[in-house]
């Protein structure tokens, strides 16, 4: 059932009824009605949760700091003068900034038309104007990209065209696209349309040891690979990941600007993540290795020790071009495999990397018998079991270990019973029981161990035998 939601006028009218009727000073009569809305099932997340101010000059009704700096832009852009219009942008981006709720209330009040003429007001010659003016529309799109309209994206494409060779700009102008993207899939093809692609890659390329820059060009990158905008049937998140790769040189962009920053995890871990969802083709896979793209992968498993989120991303694009067998083979030559389970048992209280971690593993193994044995004479078995042990509750922790054992084993039948030893069937008992999700993948896995399972045929195919 969805959550009830309300509007910021009746939030507003039960804060001002808490001051008046119960006489409650303004924190708490807010913190009142939170708890009234709260405890009757409303979504308060679009609500901005402070009482409405006066404006300094008592001249109009009481308001939020939000629409009060949202007054003042209006009316200086209004009157073209850029210095006000510098001044009422700073303190409209700060407020956007402060709350879901703060972007919300202004997007209702016509904010995104405001923003659009300050922009164009900005694109006369006033740099600092118009680098306020992008991070102004980047603060108020984040969560809202359907404010983005067709003079929007033109505008934008235009100016991270033009504004190409400066850094600060065409940050900003990335934060706007990655803002606009991210679940609107409409957005995402007008974008491309309209020639985003190759000023993504471009700024990497331009901009290649400024790590701010790079690291937004991968995020938007990233998400134009996307497929999560549930208001559309399908996407066109592969024919992205194609154009990027092949029209822009994305894996040579994205391999060269990683050995700019050996030594920044932030940067490598967006370089990696953008990395994995491009691998979406067996010669991209292969590519990637040429390129020298293993080196990139592999050194923050041992480099990034301490930083999780890095070793995640790394793991990912692993499993991601491991879909290529030549490539599993090039992995496992060059040490992936003790790399691999090295990370896993150094963050073995890390479920995201553990699931990872299992996920390479088991591509790696996938028709791949050598392999396998490299992977359980490594300790990879081991880790693997040794992590189920310690996230019980974690369902993807538990389905790709399942999936790690089934491969190691499927052509390797050798290996089943020191699996058994080391309590794989218990393991994968339990992790059965307590998921659904695993229900398939952990039978698979007690089948090729030579466990008793029961197996049931749900359907023979002949007439009758469904149930009603």
């Amino acid at each position: 059932m969805a959550a009830r939601r309300i509007t910021q006028e009746t939030f507003d009218a039960a804060v001002r009824e808490n001051i008046r009727e119960f006489e409650m000073g303004p924190e708490d009569a807010v913190a009142e009605a939170v708890e009234q809305f709260e405890s009757q099932g409303v979504d308060l997340s679009n609500i901005v949760k402070t009482a409405p101010k006066v404006a300094t000059d008592g001249s109009q009704e009481p308001k939020h700091d939000v629409l009060q700096a949202l007054d003042a832009l209006q009316e200086s852009v209004a009157s073209a003068r850029p210095q006000e219009v510098l001044a009422h942008l700073a303190r409209f981006c700060e407020q956007c900034q402060r709350h879901k709720g703060c972007r919300f209330l202004a997007a209702q009040h016509g904010a995104y038309s405001v923003l659009l003429a300050a922009w164009q007001l900005a694109a006369v010659g006033n740099q600092d104007l118009l680098l306020l003016a992008l991070d102004a529309l980047s603060a108020l799109t984040d969560g809202q990209p359907d404010l983005l309209d067709a003079q929007g994206r033109r505008l934008l494409v235009a100016t991270l065209a033009r504004h190409a060779d400066t850094a600060e700009l065409t940050c900003s102008g990335l934060r706007c696209v990655r803002h606009a993207c991210l679940r609107h899939e409409r957005n995402r093809q007008d974008l491309v349309r309209d020639g985003v692609l190759p000023l993504l890659t471009g700024a990497i390329t331009r901009h290649g040891r400024h790590a701010d820059v790079v690291r937004e060009a991968c995020c938007a990158l990233r998400i134009m690979t996307f497929d999560d905008d549930i208001r559309v049937p399908f996407g066109h998140a592969h024919a992205h990941a194609k154009m990027i790769v092949q029209e822009n040189k994305g894996l040579w962009v994205l391999i060269e600007a990683a050995r700019a920053f050996p030594d920044n995890p932030g940067v490598l871990g967006e370089l990696c993540g953008a990395l994995s969802r491009l691998a979406v083709r067996n010669e991209f896979c292969q590519e990637m290795v040429d390129l020298g793209g293993l080196d990139v992968l592999l050194g923050p498993l041992a480099d990034g020790a301490d930083h999780q989120d890095l070793v995640k991303q790394a793991l990912s694009a692993l499993r991601a071009i491991a879909g290529n067998d030549d490539v599993k083979d090039a992995i496992v030559r060059a040490g992936g495999t003790e790399a691999i389970v090295g990370a896993m048992t150094r963050h073995l209280a890390s479920p995201q990397v553990c699931e990872q971690s299992c996920a390479a593993l088991g591509a790696l193994a996938l028709r791949k018998p050598e392999n396998s044995r490299v992977i359980v004479e490594g300790g990879g078995a081991l880790a693997a079991l040794q992590a189920m042990e310690a996230h019980p509750r974690e369902a993807g922790v538990q389905k790709q270990a399942c999936m790690l054992i089934r491969n190691l084993v499927a052509r390797s039948q050798a290996f089943s019973q020191p699996l058994l030893e080391l309590g794989a069937e218990a393991l994968i008992a339990q992790a059965r029981a307590a998921h659904p999700d695993c229900e398939d993948v952990a039978k698979a896995a007690l089948r090729d161990l030579g466990c008793r399972v029961e197996l049931r045929e749900l359907w023979t195919g002949q007439k009758g035998d469904l149930a009603p």
